[in-house]
């Protein structure tokens, strides 16, 4: 009996280690569960110049199989547009709203560096394209799967706190001004201002991108 109680107390360090090993995973589980749910990508830019307050709390669109910003100042865009339209009219009028998540590209070998990124490029039919950086101009593009091979795909990943996109393990994304008020969407892989990529004296400036997970509905209440 006495034999018994010992075996019993040994054990209970392990039983508890277990219990918690247990518990710290399903809290894991729970915590990445958000990389698999739609997100659009909001844009912050703390440049100094005037024209960070134009792509300042803007959108990521696709367009043209590019990423693109969109601008803020109602002075800066929509000039062509209707007054009476609304900001998601407005939004769409600049590309496809942006609505992606992490998934695994075939063959990678990342780990927990990260994972592929995907986006939907249409609502209506529904159609995904995968999302990579051009190894030769560094521009942010989406396409299939024979337009991603032989690019930068990953691994795409966020801050562990504020859930900020990130590639290769840092931040290095910027917008390059390629028309007035046209922002498009760049990654700084040499981490050198995009040296050689873009034109001398072409306005370019560091932006961070924010995922805001797509509102939960209804019938994602057991499901999500």
């Amino acid at each position: 009996m006495v034999l018994g109680i010992i075996t019993s107390i040994a054990a209970c360090p392990a039983i508890i280690g277990t219990t918690e090993a247990v518990r710290q995973g399903q809290r894991q589980n729970a915590k990445e569960k958000h990389r698999g749910r739609k997100a659009n990508l909001l844009v912050t830019c703390s440049d100094p110049s005037r024209k960070a307050r134009d792509i300042h709390g803007g959108a990521v669109v696709l367009r043209d199989n590019k990423l693109w910003v969109t601008t803020v100042n109602p002075k800066a865009r929509y000039a062509h547009f209707s007054e009476k339209a609304t900001k998601e009219e407005r939004i769409q009028e600049r590309g496809h709203l942006f609505a992606g998540y992490f998934f695994g590209y075939p063959g990678s070998n990342w780990g927990r560096k990260g994972e592929g990124f995907v986006s939907t490029v249409s609502d209506d039919p529904p159609q995904l394209n995968w999302v990579y950086i051009d190894k030769e101009t560094y521009e942010v593009k989406y396409g299939l799967k024979v337009d991603a091979e032989g690019q930068l795909n990953g691994p795409w990943n966020v801050t562990p706190i504020d859930r900020r996109l990130s590639f290769d393990g840092w931040e290095g994304f910027t917008v390059v001004e390629e028309e007035p008020n046209s922002w498009a969407l760049y990654f700084d892989v040499d981490d050198d201002g995009l040296e050689g990529k873009i034109e001398p004296g072409t306005r370019i400036m560091e932006i961070e991108l924010t995922r805001q997970e797509l509102r939960l509905k209804k019938e994602d209440a057991y499901t999500g």
